[in-house]
């Protein structure tokens, strides 16, 4: 970038979750000029020096407005909204800011379970099974409708199971980590043999960067996946060949595991317990050449590595004891 090259300014609302993070450090690199707002709160991931951080509460709106002052960007990222008041807050302090709005959605809005794969951005929205989609997509018709309404460029990123090496992408995440490592049983749900598709945060976010300022982008939605599906057996004998040790896997019925904690429904009946296979072409419009290269092999041997680095003991205690109580009730 030269000295007279104009660097486009991007706030992000968050900035410290594992796909923010990695979009943060990415639009830093870009040249961008960076800015972020969040509590401060989260301690795991370091921003670059380069970052603007504003610490406010996204619910506090008085402190919203004196963290931003007078500024404006060219680009808002949203990355803390869940629910349509969420955005109706956002849009209210921020929208009024930006050049663009880019809201970031879920691919488990996507229909569920999939009529047909791979899953494109057409496939239509519907998850009866779970809260969290279904309030994604009512964010999705809010932002549509009032870029429709008043003009403000909107884009929608739907990520699928994005990670980074503090977020291990198998059910039961840190918990079937610690299982393998201490050669317990670790749940599979179903027969393993669904496909699963993960992606690493920093192919995330290289193909998220080209959205940011780009008219091509205004009005529409995208998802970003890695293009690498696989079974979910495979997930945990992956992470069980990185940390060098033999995994001993138990199939249970998604149905099954959902009874015992009828809390899991949403994220496995309505996600995990289906293939998820996306066809990216509209991403790679986009960012030309693009593909996610971090394939899951590399992946699990980060988090073995950042797990040994920071030795520290992770996981649910409640999803280890239900992990034992359906093991002990197998026939």
């Amino acid at each position: 970038m030269t000295s007279t090259s104009y660097a486009l300014s991007v706030l992000f609302f968050g900035g410290s979750g594992v796909i923010s993070s990695a979009c943060v450090r990415e639009a830093v690199a870009a040249g961008y000029d960076v800015s972020v707002l969040n509590r401060g709160r989260t301690r795991g991931r370091s921003l670059p020096d380069a970052v603007d951080v504003r610490h406010a509460d996204v619910r506090d709106d008085a402190a919203v407005a004196a963290a931003l002052g007078e500024r404006r960007f060219d680009v808002v990222a949203d990355f803390l909204s869940f629910h349509p008041d969420d955005v109706r807050r956002c849009l209210a302090q921020a929208g009024g800011r930006a050049g663009q709005y880019v809201f970031i959605s879920s691919a488990s809005a996507y229909q569920t379970p999939p009529n047909r794969l791979p899953i494109t951005e057409s496939t239509p929205l519907r998850n009866p099974w779970w809260d969290y989609s279904r309030n994604k997509i009512a964010c999705e018709d809010l932002l549509i409708g009032h870029y429709r309404a008043s003009g403000l460029p909107v884009t929608i990123v739907r990520p699928s199971h994005t990670y980074d090496e503090t977020s291990p992408p198998l059910f039961g995440g840190w918990t079937a980590v610690e299982r393998l490592l201490r050669g317990a049983p670790v749940l599979v749900p179903g027969d393993g043999t669904s496909l699963w598709t993960v992606t690493h945060a920093r192919d995330f976010a290289r193909a998220f960067i080209p959205l940011l300022g780009n008219p091509q982008a205004h009005g529409e939605a995208v998802h970003i996946t890695s293009d690498e599906a696989v079974p979910w057996n495979a997930l945990f004998t992956t992470m069980a060949a990185a940390a060098g040790v033999e995994p001993r896997l138990v199939h249970v019925a998604s149905d099954t595991i959902c009874a015992a904690d009828p809390g899991l429904t949403g994220s496995l009946l309505g996600d995990k317990a289906h293939s998820m296979v996306f066809d990216n072409a509209k991403a790679r419009s986009f960012a030309p050449g693009w593909a996610a290269t971090t394939s899951f092999a590399q992946g699990a041997r980060e988090i073995v590595r950042w797990r040994a680095e920071h030795d520290i003991v992770r996981g649910d205690p409640a999803f280890d004891a239900l992990c034992d109580r359906l093991v002990a009730h197998l026939p």
